[in-house]
């Protein structure tokens, strides 16, 4: 009788013992999935910080551009007897 209230307790520790493995296996893949999200997520804000740049770094070159053209339209006009001012006055003098 008292082996096999022992081979009961047995089989009853060995059952814990699985669902404690069993336990463990389900905590250790949520970690993995949720390592594996994060390393996506932070690949992801390298990708978009790395777009921030290029496009901070085009939006000065435009801004330099359009001032070079700004200045060079500007002297076009000032240069034109058409933009001159029809002051008579001025004119006179």
């Amino acid at each position: 009788l008292s082996s096999k209230v022992g081979r009961a307790r047995l089989a009853m520790m060995n059952s814990d013992m699985d669902a404690v493995e069993a336990e463990n296996q389900v905590e250790l893949e949520e970690k993995t999935r949720l390592i594996n999200q994060v390393l996506e997520l932070q690949h992801t804000l390298e990708d978009l910080s790395a777009r921030v740049d290029a496009v901070k770094e085009e939006n000065l070159k435009l801004k330099s551009e359009n001032q070079v053209l700004g200045q060079y339209i500007e002297n076009l006009m000032s240069a034109s007897s058409v933009f001159q001012t029809t002051d008579t006055k001025s004119k006179r003098k």
